[in-house]
């Protein structure tokens, strides 16, 4: 089978083809996670709801190493593929799928052991939240390795460039997470259990479901269970390719801890808050996080063709479809945040901060959506310790003036969103700074 989408025809066309699903993917899998707040918030109340927020930083840390030795996988599939290297694209999926499964296992035994002392001397969760917040997190743990699972598949799907397949089985599983969580926490008011329990099970779906799509669509990939190989030379490939991207999401997701915890110091008002603002943050963020993940793959594939002409047209024009998106998203949320944020359950005191939260995060997300991308094109290039330099450095700064300035007379409890203008406004600096002086070529 030859890829024709991101190597050859007008770049901005096969960018927006590729990036459309992967966008829709990412909203459907994000939903996973909403839905539970929305329904915790709105049948079980603000204080299961903030329980479920406060276990956020830490689905956040496995879910970056999820996503980050996934993405490696991808870059190292799309080159190979863009080379037409198929016997190489077969073995490199193979090894890559069996290590994050193992890496899957690993990280559920992790998750549970850590959940209780992570909970209470980490991230410092008021004590009337932990009991739940454990419980969540605990049952949620469990399907890890689903996560890590379904994460490598959708990798070695997007690599070789079908965008398109994850969002079918991502539909399924949402439908299926949605009913759960209305039967566990409304019809049988299993509280957050009953939330956790529901994104297990969506999550098992949408892998097992991703596997066999792979298998039978694709005949470079049908592995009987004795043609599985695993050959630690390329395994240890995707782990270097992946590294990099796992520690910038693991970064920013520890990152989150420091956030957290000033957070947390404003009592379960604010807690909830945050947890239902950086919810919202991430859907305004999905169009900017599909393009990075798109360009990624774009990247990789026109390096192995050799293209380099086509991935710097391919960055500009990926720049412009995200800001295009960006200023549409930014103007609905600035002017309905109250009602889209009092969707979600929250008390008044709680919908006040919410509603200016995201509407300061609005009015910075052009800054992101015009950096993000590059981060993609970076990774693609073999350069991905930059983008986790860009990653860090963005979020230390946002760390940073939290604490610096939270003590200042009429800053206070500002600084919890005011923080986002200070990290983006960095990222865009130093983003666009690499590109234009070209060192990413050089990988």
């Amino acid at each position: 089978m030859k890829n024709k989408l991101l190597t050859e025809g007008a770049p901005w066309s096969g960018i927006l083809s590729f990036m459309i699903p992967v966008l829709l993917g990412l909203l459907l899998q994000q939903l996973y996670n909403t839905v539970d707040t929305i329904i915790v918030g709105n049948f079980a109340g603000e204080s299961p709801l903030a329980a479920v927020g406060a276990c956020g930083v830490l689905t956040m840390a496995f879910l970056a190493l999820a996503n980050g030795f996934s993405a490696g996988a991808c870059i190292l599939i799309a080159q190979l593929f863009g080379a037409d290297k198929k016997d190489d694209t077969r073995r490199q999926a193979s090894s890559s799928l069996l290590v994050m499964l193992a890496m899957g296992v690993l990280a559920t035994a992790v998750g549970i052991i850590i959940s209780r002392f992570a909970l209470e001397h980490i991230l410092a969760t008021p004590d009337s939240l932990i009991p739940m917040a454990d419980t969540y997190f605990k049952i949620y743990a469990a399907g890890l390795i689903f996560q890590f699972g379904y994460n490598i598949v959708a990798a070695i799907l997007r690599g070789i460039g079908d965008s398109k397949a994850t969002l079918y089985f991502l539909l399924v599983a949402s439908v299926v997470n949605v009913v759960l969580d209305i039967i566990f926490v409304y019809n049988m008011n299993m509280g957050v259990a009953g939330a956790a329990i529901a994104t297990d099970i969506a999550q098992a779906l949408s892998c097992v479901v991703g596997i066999i799509y792979m298998m039978k669509k694709y005949t470079m990939f049908r592995f009987k269970l004795n043609e599985f190989t695993f050959e630690w030379q390329l395994a240890k490939q995707t782990l270097k390719a992946g590294f990099p991207m796992a520690l910038q999401q693991f970064i920013v997701s520890f990152g989150f801890v420091f956030i957290q915890r000033a957070v947390n110091s404003y009592g379960e008002a604010m807690t909830a808050s945050f947890s239902v603002a950086q919810k919202v943050e991430t859907y305004m963020t999905l169009p900017a996080s599909a393009l990075m993940t798109t360009q990624g793959t774009y990247t990789g594939q026109n390096i192995g063709a050799n293209r380099i002409d086509r991935v710097k047209t391919g960055a500009k024009q990926t720049v412009l479809i995200s800001e295009i998106i960006t200023v549409c998203i930014l103007t609905v949320v600035f002017i309905f945040a109250r009602p889209i944020v009092a969707a979600f359950g929250l008390g008044q005191e709680a919908i006040g901060y919410c509603a200016a939260h995201v509407r300061f995060v609005a009015l910075c997300l052009p800054l992101f959506a015009s950096y993000f991308p590059l981060l993609g094109l970076f990774q693609g290039a073999n350069n991905a310790l930059f983008s986790t330099f860009v990653a860090t450095g963005a979020l230390t700064i946002r760390v940073v003036s939290t604490y610096l300035f939270q003590g200042i007379p009429g800053v206070g409890y500002h600084m919890i969103w005011w923080n986002t203008i200070f990290g983006w406004g960095l990222g865009f600096i130093i983003a666009w700074t690499h590109f234009l002086r070209g060192k990413w070529q050089k990988n």
